[in-house]
């Protein structure tokens, strides 16, 4: 597969995926395709996303491949964390006998892999990510396999950030849809106090926050009680179209 043809496979991909994580499970297969091309042999693939104020997310090509990298996330150590790290491609070429990582090497050998490859993935300021490659010998990254790596990563880095971009739109959506069906309910209800009590809207709010103080309740849920005692359904009131 050329550059080319990752693009178009991969912008499907956003365009036909709900979500982040199915978004970086299919990456993945799509990196471990790529490369065992080049290599010439089965690779598995695993994805690690890290974003501001929130917990990585794994993907993988396999459930081989989560279990190979959760070696190296619960170590932390090997070349998937210090490619994130450095800022390029790090080669463990063979784990029985590189001394860097002691212990992820160890555990590798016994998961069965003897060689790992990490490919940071550009994704802005906001994000990171690496791709780490597993293969079952010594040898089988060779220089012309680590650049298909490479340039698959730079491909999928643009893809991720338009992902990333659109879910973080997304979410922003689903906060203000949220804010308005409150503030929604909030006014229905402040006007129903005016009309029962025959007050300004300054003095309906006042009840409202009283009530929500002794309550010990959020404002909103007092002001839907209110809605509710109403006309028996505040749902009605805060359905808001895309």
């Amino acid at each position: 597969m050329d550059p080319a043809e990752h693009i178009l496979d991969l912008h499907e991909l956003v365009t036909g995926t709900a979500d982040i994580k199915g978004i970086l499970n299919a990456v993945t297969g799509f990196a471990s395709a790529a490369v065992a091309q080049a290599a010439g042999e089965g690779i598995d693939c695993a994805l690690t996303l890290r974003r501001r104020k929130r917990t990585a997310t794994v993907a993988g090509s396999s459930e081989k491949a989560v279990l190979l990298d959760a070696i190296e996330q619960g170590l932390g150590q090997g070349p998937c964390l210090e490619a994130l790290d450095a800022g390029r491609p790090v080669l463990l070429a063979d784990a029985g006998s590189d001394t860097r990582w002691p212990q992820y090497s160890r555990a590798l050998s016994e998961a069965g892999c003897r060689t790992a490859l990490g490919v940071p993935m550009d994704l802005g300021a906001t994000s990171e990510a690496v791709l780490n490659f597993f293969g079952p010998r010594p040898g089988v990254f060779t220089p012309d396999v680590i650049d298909a790596a490479t340039g698959f990563a730079e491909v999928a880095g643009s893809t991720l950030r338009l992902a990333i971009r659109i879910e973080a739109v997304e979410h922003t959506n689903t906060d203000l849809k949220a804010a308005m069906a409150s503030r929604s309910v909030i006014d229905v209800a402040c006007g129903i106090i005016m009309a029962q009590n025959r007050c300004t809207h300054e003095q309906a709010v006042a009840i409202l926050t009283a009530a929500s103080s002794h309550r010990n309740q959020k404002m909103h849920a007092v002001a839907g009680d209110i809605v509710a005692a109403l006309n028996g359904d505040p749902e009605n009131l805060t359905r808001f179209e895309d």
